[in-house]
């Protein structure tokens, strides 16, 4: 079952699976004290609390319907597959890239990005829109035009 090697695909779960992983993500929101995987063979492991947590974590977004991807923070990431994960267009990103905004390295003439770079940049970018959204509503809450 494991010899599908890592892909940067989304996994979008399957009509017919959404019952099983509905009752996969009630069963891990229960507390374990010690949760097992049992093989094919009936061979018993203890799952570590990291993974255990882990799986808690893409059952709960498949549960909800959302698409999972898991990247390696160490990956280089083409400008289209970052472009798509910040949902801006190629070009946009390579405007970001030329200024300086996002760290990226050459391979030949091909820009490339570091998944953890781009992370860091979306961080920040998500940190800075809050800042000048509470700037946004104190100025219209000093001017009387918006009450909480």
């Amino acid at each position: 079952m494991l010899k599908q090697k890592a892909s940067p695909e989304s996994v979008l779960i399957p009509e017919q699976e959404q019952e099983t992983i509905a009752k996969l993500y009630q069963i891990l929101s229960l507390e374990s004290a010690q949760p097992k995987l049992v093989g094919s063979n009936g061979e018993e492991i203890i799952i570590p609390q990291s993974v255990y947590n882990l799986l808690g974590q893409v059952v709960q977004a498949m549960a909800s319907g959302q698409a999972i991807s898991i990247v390696r923070h160490n990956r280089e990431l083409t400008t289209q597959e970052a472009a798509n994960i910040l949902n801006v267009s190629r070009p946009f990103l390579v405007k970001l890239l030329e200024n300086g905004e996002i760290t990226h390295i050459k391979v030949g003439s091909h820009r490339r990005i570091l998944f953890q770079d781009l992370m860091t940049y979306k961080e920040q970018r998500k940190v800075k829109r809050r800042q000048l959204l509470d700037e946004l509503i104190e100025m219209t809450e000093e001017a009387g035009l918006y009450e909480e």
